[in-house]
């Protein structure tokens, strides 16, 4: 099962690359649905406990980046903006997994 989530991981992250690079190609609404499943497989299967904070932190920063940036990054071409756009949609539910996981082995040893 762990070879799985990086697999998925591998894939979430190729996907977003290859699919930024080729906006006009690909539909959507398809690709964020194959997106988010590949984000919640790593979320589930990907990240281990130890892992969450530096993963959560890592989310923050590409997520900052991918949606505050995406103004700056405009400027030089759609592709990156795609690119950070399919990254933030791969990597959101990954962390919001994490999260809860978190959140929830936090609250059970209290």
């Amino acid at each position: 099962m762990e070879k799985l989530g990086h697999v998925a991981f591998i894939i979430g992250v190729l996907i977003a690359i290859l699919s930024g690079l080729l906006t006009k190609f690909v539909p959507a609404d398809i690709l964020m649905w194959i997106l988010v499943a590949l984000g919640l497989i790593v979320g589930f299967l990907n990240v281990t406990e130890k892992e969450s904070t530096a993963f959560l932190v890592a989310t923050i920063a590409l997520m900052s980046v991918g949606g505050a940036g995406l103004n700056a990054f405009a400027s030089v071409g759609s592709m990156i903006e795609g690119i950070l756009k399919n990254l933030v949609a791969f990597v959101a539910p990954a962390a919001l997994v994490v999260a809860l996981k978190a959140v929830y082995a936090i609250s059970a040893t209290k």
